[in-house]
């Protein structure tokens, strides 16, 4: 901006005014209209947008809609009409054309993001109204970002030719944040308590890198929503959310939010009953499925769990149009709840499309593909469940919702598929620390949805201090757009392991995978590997055991991995189970030789009916691996298993198991068999601060090693039990875990305290 140029506050356009018309007679003829003012526009253009022409007869009416029709075009700051004679004069005073626009004070919102919104543009013609509109929608992106105190004020600076500057001076003010959150009607829980219901947070110097204490009308919604849920899986069946209202503090930098309950009584179950009008489909055949039982509080969400339960098991005895629907009567005196699951036959509806929208990026077949349900399918509420739950376990949306909308004929549905991307792509630069590898640094890049074909290509880097590696690795989960999943890993490793075995080792080969899935359950990979070894710097001190390892061997392998999955979620499942055998088979050449053999499997149990909170978890995991040489081969040390550090905890990285005892080198094992109990449950923190506790035993044994003297070889099971902190931070995932070995040998190495830090920025 020039300096010594005059600068003008902005102020509104003259209202649109007619000179008096000259007495003349009323059956005048006009003969002519004549333009002058006008410097840009031609006058025959300004006598087109006017409805008295030459030729006419003069109308008082006419002339004055004249008038407003010009000033309806916006290029004119001011216009006169007169009539002289038999002659209409039009004198117009043009607006200005805008030769740029500027921002002034804004850091939070871009200039790039601010001119896509306004209206006004270089070489536009300036006009008031399109201003102040301006203005309003600059104040409402800033209103959109918690910014409510935020002033703009419209300034120009005139130049020459009938040109302006158009500078938009903005104070963006503080964010303004939820000060207090009140409840009223509330008897049966405190405060304190639905405020950790509603996602809606009061202010607080944590939430620095959370916008949940940032003021969203669209979340007190959700919030309502939220409370409703709460209190019907309490027993409250009658519970209304009245109100939800935000008050903007007279400063305007903070907002009062309360929310108005209807609480109602608290109802426990009465009788419970199943009824089955489907032809051939007994109710007793699916009473099992019905996980309420008579004196439980009322649980709402227990409720449409069951009713699915039962639509999902008749869509799997052949009934695809079924409707089941709870019952519900109430007896307020009692205060008892009496559940009758009507199981019907609903109209018969058939898939007939399936619209996708708001993948941008990603290809439309990477989402159709997920789905277990074809367009001409019958409509299947559960596997449109299903194919949501794919959908969201891709990874590459933020949110995804598919619903159904009529479609051409009353038996015809079309399903509604809505996505928002996500960024799929990272470069990651990060260091931290852990217990088994020490300091450690990385350097990654990764992109899940590569062109959006959903290939996931990565490249990865790690130097540590008893570990570094480089990876790269490409799969492609549909390859040849299959159900076959491809891909390849070129990975090269260093381990230090002089505090363990005292040996280095060293890895470098490729691994060519692929894998296909029997159903959406059951699925098989298969695998193989060829990897150039080699153990190294072996300390003189070192068990004799390990320097005859010492040297480079080629390992050619197959193998396969089976996997059972009934988790209801990939990503963060919280009910159902995950088994998986592996086996591989070394010896298509190579130098070594052997037969290996694992199989581990967890069980998510939730405790939420427990506990009122859906945070409680329970898992039961456990593996057993068993390696065994072939053709005369001897068992390598870099084969064997391990046991202690992840595997069990309260021990070192290989620090149970067999030893030789005289140099305390960790020899390895060929039978392995590990249990694990872990409960998880909310610490007294505010949820949004991602700690999670976890209370934890251990159980596992090692055995079969060398023969030999000084050898030890206990089978005794080993027992570690303790306490973690599991905290997933702005800066990467933090574990922390004390644990304390509970039945251990004199011989095996212990570790109270297990710490694993990572950063990605």
């Amino acid at each position: 901006m020039a300096r010594g140029q005059q600068q003008a506050q902005l102020r509104p356009a003259p209202r649109p005014r007619a000179a008096p018309v000259r007495a003349a007679p009323a059956d005048g003829i006009v003969q002519a209209v004549e333009v002058t003012g006008n410097q840009r526009i031609e006058a025959d253009t300004i006598r087109s947008y006017m409805l008295l022409q030459p030729g006419d007869g003069f109308d008082p009416d006419r002339l004055d809609r004249s008038l407003k029709s010009l000033f309806a075009t916006g290029l004119f700051k001011d216009v006169q009409m007169r009539r002289d004679g038999n002659r209409v004069l039009v004198q117009v005073v043009e607006n200005p054309i805008v030769n740029r626009v500027a921002f002034e004070g804004n850091r939070k919102i871009s200039d790039d993001v601010l001119g896509k919104e306004i209206q006004m543009r270089g070489r536009a013609v300036f006009t008031p109204q399109a201003v102040q509109a301006d203005r309003a929608r600059i104040t409402e992106l800033y209103a959109r970002r918690g910014r409510f105190a935020a002033t703009v004020e419209p300034k120009i600076i005139q130049l020459e030719q009938n040109r302006v500057d158009l500078v938009y001076e903005i104070q963006e003010g503080e964010v303004a944040l939820v000060a207090r959150i009140n409840f009223v009607g509330n008897a049966a829980y405190s405060d304190s308590k639905l405020k950790e219901i509603v996602a809606t947070k009061e202010q607080a110097w944590y939430r620095i890198l959370s916008s949940s204490d940032q003021f969203d009308p669209e979340r007190l919604a959700f919030d309502r929503e939220l409370l409703r849920r709460y209190y019907l899986r309490n027993g409250y069946a009658d519970v209304q959310v009245t109100n939800a209202t935000a008050e903007l503090a007279t400063d305007r930098t903070g907002f009062f939010v309360t929310y108005a309950v209807d609480e109602g009584v608290r109802y426990r179950v009465g009788k419970v009953e199943v009824v089955s009008n489907l032809r051939n489909l007994e109710a007793d055949s699916v009473r099992r499925l019905v996980d309420v039982t008579e004196g439980d509080w009322y649980d709402g969400d227990v409720v449409e769990r069951v009713a699915q339960a039962l639509q999902d098991a008749a869509n799997l005895r052949g009934y695809p149009f079924v409707d089941v629907q709870p019952r519900i009567n109430r007896n307020r005196e009692d205060r008892r709840v009496d559940l009758t699951f009507e199981i019907n036959e609903a109209p018969r509806v058939y898939v007939e499309r399936i619209d996708i929208g708001g993948n941008t990026r990603t290809q439309d077949r990477v989402i159709r593909r997920e789905f277990r349900i074809a367009e001409g399918d019958a409509f299947n509420a559960a596997q449109i469940r299903r194919s949501r739950q794919r959908i969201r376990d891709l990874g590459y949306f933020s949110d995804v919702q598919v619903n159904s909308a009529p479609g051409s004929a009353p038996d015809r549905a079309v399903l509604n598929t809505q996505v928002t991307e996500r960024a799929t792509g990272e470069v990651s630069i990060g260091g931290g620390y852990s217990t088994d590898a020490g300091l450690l640094a990385d350097v990654g890049l990764r992109e899940r949805n590569l062109l959006g074909t959903g290939i996931d290509a990565r490249i990865n880097g790690t130097l540590a201090q008893r570990r570094s590696q480089v990876d790269l690795s490409v799969t492609d989960p549909y390859f040849l757009n299959r159900n076959l999943a491809a891909g390849i890993d070129i990975f090269y490793v260093q381990r230090n392991l002089l505090n363990i075995a005292s040996y280095r080792e060293q890895r470098q080969g490729f691994t060519l995978r692929m894998g296909y899935a029997f159903n959406d359950r059951l699925r098989q990979t298969w695998a193989y590997t060829l990897t150039q070894r080699e153990i190294t710097d072996i300390a003189s001190t070192a068990s004799r055991f390990v320097r005859e390892q010492e040297g480079s061997t080629l390992l050619s392998q197959i193998g396969q991995t089976l996997t059972y999955d009934l988790r209801d979620s990939v990503v963060d499942p919280r009910r159902g189970a995950v088994v998986r055998l592996g086996t591989d088979f070394a010896g298509l050449g190579g130098d070594v030789a052997y037969i290996r053999g694992r199989l581990d499997g967890t069980y998510y149990i939730p405790l939420e009916s427990v506990f009122g909170d859906p945070d409680y978890l329970l898992s039961v995991s456990g593996s057993v691996g068993y390696l065994e040489t072939l053709f005369g081969k001897k068992d390598r040390i870099i084969d064997r298993f391990f046991l202690g550090g992840e595997n069990l905890r309260g021990f070192r990285i290989a620090g149970a198991g067999p030893r030789d005892t005289a140099t305390s080198d960790s020899l390895g094992g060929r039978l392995l068999w590990t249990q694990t109990t872990e409960m998880r449950y909310p610490l007294p923190l505010p949820a949004e601060l991602g700690l999670v506790g976890r209370a934890f035993v251990d159980v596992g044994s090692l055995s079969q090693s060398v023969k030999g003297t000084g050898i030890a070889d206990d089978a005794t099971p080993r027992v570690g039990a303790g306490v973690g902190v599991s905290w997933r931070s702005p800066f990467g995932l933090i574990n922390i875990d004390l644990a304390q070995a509970v039945v251990k040998q004199r011989y095996d190495e212990t570790q109270v305290f297990r710490f694993g830090f990572g950063t990605r920025f």
